[in-house]
């Protein structure tokens, strides 16, 4: 009985610690995503080309 009351009381402390939690916005949340997607492109666009660039340059240099 041991176990199913520390599982009792860890789940009571986790519901309490879950209360002091400050959650976002709606906005906020928004925001955030738009800012993530758009790191996400602007990264995948930059490491595209630099991918496309060396790859040309290592074919020049095998000729």
């Amino acid at each position: 009985m041991e176990k199913i009351d520390k599982a009792k009381q860890f789940y009571a402390d986790s519901k309490q610690e879950l209360k002091k939690v400050t959650w976002p916005t709606k906005q906020q949340t928004i925001t955030s995503t738009w800012v993530v997607i758009i790191v996400t492109v602007v990264l995948s666009v930059f490491l595209g080309l630099v991918d496309l660039v060396l790859s040309k340059l290592v074919g020049l240099i095998l000729k």
